[in-house]
């Protein structure tokens, strides 16, 4: 792990590692927010039943769709995670929210199962991407707090 830790700081590659994922996930929702928005059939290969799940009523909150939030969320960690490097309390507002993604997603991820019964593709790499981000956050906010011990 000290190669991604370091000094209770995120190492360059841990900040690069949380950017470029925050890329992925920004790039996903970006991705679904425009297919809301034109109303084009997303091509799932992987999984049956995106369709299902990106027309449900789960899928809009407010009137815009769960990804355009997601967009929003996955924009303000890249922005946390490069803040971080200059300050590190910038680390504990990104733990917030990757705290918060994780949750949505987790709970996301059972309406799929449990409520509509079918699994988008990409819902489920969105909701991936957010819990490795929580577990990098949570991890460095540790490395952080037992080397101001």
């Amino acid at each position: 792990m000290s190669l991604f830790f370091q000094q209770g700081k995120l190492s360059i590659k841990a900040e690069f590692l949380m950017a470029l994922l925050g890329l992925v996930g920004l790039t996903d929702a970006i991705y679904l927010t425009i297919h809301h928005y034109t109303a084009k059939p997303v091509p799932c290969s992987l999984v049956d039943g995106c369709e299902k799940v990106l027309t449900s009523d789960y899928a809009v909150m407010l009137g815009m769709p769960i990804a355009l939030f997601g967009a929003v969320a996955y924009l303000s960690v890249i922005i946390l995670t490069l803040l971080s490097v200059f300050n590190k309390k910038f680390h504990y507002l990104l733990l917030i929210q990757t705290t918060t993604m994780a949750i949505v997603s987790a709970w996301l991820v059972y309406i799929q199962a449990f409520v509509i019964e079918s699994f988008c593709q990409f819902c489920l790499l969105s909701a991936a991407v957010s819990f490795t981000l929580f577990a990098i956050s949570l991890f460095n906010l540790a490395k952080i707090l037992a080397k101001s011990e």
